[in-house]
């Protein structure tokens, strides 16, 4: 795009979202944003996950003259923004180490001859002296620095290389630059704009909120029976992540969730490259695949329908726990973030913190973020109120979907039973754990108590009011609230702290909170199959649109969200558009993919004629589709373009290399051109008259079937011809019954 035409930057923005992206309106302060970085201005963007943080800074790229520069810290992010990007017809591309060095030459040309929209860049290819060179012979549109978090020494993804990206503002000052991130305390959001030398840009803090994530936090009692009751009874079927903390218990716990029937890979560090690329691929790429992962796996998934995160261990920090939570929902349907924790949790991560090479400041600080962790599990109060009061944000009353908005926890007054359990660490000596504590509490006259003569001390036996389960939930609660502390460097016994005193004392009051017994549901056994929609027409109708974009996506070798996201998908059901016209109006379809899928969608739309009159009293309500013109009458720039360069000789490969996209983006404008009569078959293929009958015969033979047509034929012609030949050939039977 890159010329402003007579328009304003708000009408411009809003038609390249329209037509390009396929959304009405924006989101949130996402209009704001884009505006003030198409007029030159810097930017620091909060947002978080699945809240179009990406439109802030592509908008903009495809507006303002010069190519935008995205720093983003992984391959993989790197990898689907581009292939999403391509399917919209944008031209980007991407530098990274999976690159051979004449596909690094190839972009450096285009970047010299400005045909590229969006080059993706990691920060260590970003600041080499080679690159660094090739900035100053291109235009620039600006630069865009994603998970802008990563700079904070402080945060749970810290990359030295991040703080480097300030020399961007001094070699390149009338360049605007957006850092964004979907996780940023306080301290890192001032530490952002301080290293990145943005405080005088223009600050954009949006919610922190994700209101369809439902929070549950529970006391890990047997977690493998938790995590199964919980899949069973809630996400049975569904796409998700769980996360342990060592390599060993993620290959566990996959190959126990296989044992049970589920689709589990295990992804860490310890994995080869080829074994961690190939399960995240499966994982982005089929349904139903549950991922067991250490925190190596995560940042940068776009996966949008993710139903669930569990938590087998504690996190380090809130702000890792909403990173990870955040992975969930990202189309913002219903989503789950499931955690369970005790109190060797506790022990364990602070034991690593003081054992981290990292200096007194550093650890300090983890352990604050550590206590906010604790502080948040152990809460009574809504969780949400918690979790967003942590970034400085107000929710003023409770969310109703959390754990202790939907089921109310009860607190007693712990004060005389804190009291008795400081009494019993002082008498035996502050070495001891909650185990031997909980033995002397109960009064066991075990081999262990009798040898060290705890019998015979006054503690001995004054517990009997609480179980040994109990006693431990309240060691752990007082960890949690800084009464007690852990002997790190000893045998991990309980001493007091200075905050102890007023426990004893009885001037502090300590309130304990009773852990929820969780309640065991098992779902009834039943051989029918869970569906979407009530309608069965509407159902079947959604299975075959499913199976056509796995079909595409598989042909692509793309995940089939990058083709159509579900919530594009139910949408098509709920209006089951008939033309081209009528289906440019559904959420998430603009012109690039209109022009590359709307023919093969409208083919299997089609199939259910008798359903069209129905959707709108027996499926869910829907926005009611204005009709249109079919955009076919008067052909797009992208489309005439391709047509002038085929008219010139060119072959479609030449074409897709000129333009900088996708040959079957240019397929698809071709195709648009044939059934338009604009071009001729046999300008594009050079199949003879027998080849193109024999392709029409097929068509005819299977234009009664209701699945993807185009495989049917594929496979019916023994997969002679491929899908591009063919829909060439399909739009050429159109043409001729016009």
């Amino acid at each position: 795009m890159h010329s402003r035409q007579e328009q304003s930057t708000p009408e411009l923005a809003l038609q390249v979202l329209q037509t390009r992206f396929g959304y009405e309106n924006f989101r949130g302060e996402q209009e704001e944003v884009i505006c003030h970085i198409i007029d030159g201005g810097d930017a620091l963007v909060l947002m978080p996950t699945g809240g179009g943080k990406s439109l802030c800074y592509q908008i903009p790229s495809l507006i303002r003259p010069g190519i935008g520069i995205v720093i983003s810290p992984l391959i993989a992010l790197m990898q689907d923004q581009v292939d999403a990007l391509r399917q919209l017809g944008i031209r980007a591309a991407f530098l990274n180490s999976t690159l051979q060095y004449a596909d690094v030459l190839q972009i450096e040309q285009q970047l010299r001859a400005n045909t590229i929209d969006l080059l993706y860049i990691a920060p260590e290819r970003l600041m080499t002296e080679r690159f660094q060179q090739l900035l100053q012979q291109i235009q620039i549109a600006l630069f865009a620095i994603d998970e802008a978090h990563c700079v904070s020494q402080w945060g749970h993804d810290f990359r030295p290389e991040y703080i480097q990206l300030s020399i961007l503002h001094e070699r390149f000052p009338e360049i605007p630059r957006i850092a964004l991130t979907a996780t940023a305390d306080r301290i890192t959001h001032q530490e952002i704009a301080e290293k990145l030398a943005l405080t005088e840009a223009r600050h954009f803090i949006s919610s922190f909120d994700r209101p369809n994530i439902q929070y549950k936090v529970m006391v890990k009692d047997n977690p493998k029976a938790q995590l199964l009751d919980f899949l069973r009874n809630e996400h049975h079927n569904d796409a998700g992540i769980v996360y342990c903390l060592s390599r060993k218990n993620v290959e566990k716990t996959a190959e126990w969730l296989c044992e049970k029937g589920y689709r589990a890979l295990p992804y860490h560090a310890g994995l080869t490259h080829q074994v961690r690329q190939d399960n995240q691929r499966r994982f982005l790429q089929e349904d139903k695949i549950i991922i067991v992962a250490t925190v190596a796996f995560g940042m940068g998934i776009d996966k949008p329908d993710v139903r669930f995160v569990a938590h087998l261990n504690l996190p380090k920090s809130l702000e890792a726990y909403y990173q990870e939570t955040g992975r969930a929902g990202r189309d913002g349907q219903k989503s789950t973030a499931w955690m369970v924790y005790n109190l060797a949790d506790v022990v364990l991560l602070r034991k690593m913190m003081a054992e981290s090479e990292a200096d007194e400041a550093h650890k300090r600080m983890e352990q604050s973020k550590l206590d906010s962790l604790l502080a948040f599990c152990e809460t009574h109060r809504c969780r949400r109120q918690v979790l967003l009061g942590y970034f400085d944000e107000n929710l003023e009353d409770p969310c109703n979907n959390c754990d202790t908005c939907l089921e109310t926890v009860e607190t007693i007054d712990g004060t005389v039973l804190a009291q008795k359990a400081l009494s019993c660490i002082f008498r035996t000596g502050q070495r001891f754990g909650a185990g031997h504590l909980i033995d002397v509490l109960l009064g066991k006259n075990n081999d262990r108590v009798e040898r060290l003569g705890h019998d015979q001390i006054s503690t001995f036996g004054i517990g009997s009011e609480l179980t040994g389960k109990e006693w431990k939930s309240l060691f752990r609660q007082l960890i949690a609230s800084g009464f007690i502390s852990v002997d790190l460097e000893g045998y991990g016994g309980f001493m007091l702290t200075a905050k102890s005193k007023e426990i004893l004392k009885g001037t502090q009051e300590f309130r304990l909170r009773k852990d929820p017994t969780p309640k065991r549901i098992f779902p009834k056994k039943s051989d029918k199959k869970s569906t979407l929609f009530k309608n069965p027409k509407a159902q079947q109708l959604w299975e075959a649109l499913r199976k056509l974009r796995l079909e595409i996506a598989r042909e692509q070798r793309v995940p089939p969200y990058i083709i159509f996201n579900d919530a594009t998908l139910r949408e098509m059901v709920q209006c089951c558009p008939q033309t081209l016209g009528e289906m440019i109006n559904i959420t998430g379809i603009g012109e690039a993919k209109l022009e590359r899928y709307g023919r093969d969608f409208l083919d299997v739309l089609s199939q259910f004629d008798e359903f069209h009159g129905l959707q709108e009293h027996e499926l869910p309500s829907s926005k009611k589709l204005a009709p249109q013109p079919t955009p076919r009458g008067e052909l797009s720039p992208p489309v005439l373009e391709a047509v002038a360069l085929i008219r010139q000789g060119w072959t479609v490969e030449q074409v897709a290399q000129q333009r900088g996209l996708p040959v079957a983006t240019i397929i698809g404008h071709l195709s648009i051109a044939i059934e338009s009569k604009e071009l001729r078959l046999s300008q594009v293929t050079s199949l003879t008259e027998e080849e193109v009958q024999l392709i029409k015969e097929s068509f005819d033979s299977h234009s009664h079937e209701t699945s993807y047509q185009l495989k049917s034929v594929f496979d019916s012609l023994q997969q002679k011809y491929d899908y591009s030949t063919l829909k060439l050939v399909r739009s050429h039977i159109l043409s001729e019954v016009k």
